[in-house]
């Protein structure tokens, strides 16, 4: 009778196991998978207008295949702007960051700078908008990045050039 009922632990432990693997293991895969269709969305005539800087997503990490990104992003007054050859690689949570802090290259960098998070990433591929919240200049930001807020890692950073008309 003994091995009966350690049969059966054994039978619901791996089955409380097995599950809480694949649910975890389904959270990180799943990005991968089925990631959201390309974006393309497309600045109205007001948006256009003032631009602040242009810059051009990075692989901040060549060692790590899986954090990449590549592609153009111009800022202008009330608006970020990630142009039509965006693109990350895919993963949970990432989010836009506008930061007054020019080179960033690692997680550690943004550390104890202050930022302005303009929400979450919607597309890993293609042209997608993000509106600059009221009171922010965006002339006091050097870089956009992309970040992991699930993890806490630098995904992708773009240093900003400043327009001629923006000084």
């Amino acid at each position: 009778m003994h091995t009966f009922w350690r049969g059966i632990a054994i039978f619901v432990l791996g089955g409380v196991l097995g599950t809480g693997s694949g649910v975890a293991l389904g959270f990180f895969i799943f990005p991968y998978v089925f990631p959201p269709p390309a974006s393309s969305e497309h600045l109205t005539e007001v948006e256009q207008s003032n631009l602040v800087g242009t810059g051009m997503f990075i692989h901040a990490n060549p060692s790590d295949p899986v954090h990449y990104g590549r592609g153009k992003v111009s800022v202008y007054e009330r608006t970020v702007f990630l142009e039509a050859d965006f693109e990350v690689g895919p993963g949970p949570a990432f989010h836009v960051y506008l930061v007054p802090k020019a080179t960033l290259r690692s997680s550690s960098d943004l550390k104890d700078a202050m930022f302005v998070d303009l929400g979450g990433l919607r597309a890993f591929k293609g042209s997608q908008r993000y509106p600059i919240p009221a009171g922010v200049d965006p002339k006091n930001y050097q870089s956009v990045i992309i970040w992991c807020e699930r993890f806490g890692v630098l995904i992708s950073p773009a240093d900003l050039t400043t327009t001629v008309a923006a000084r």
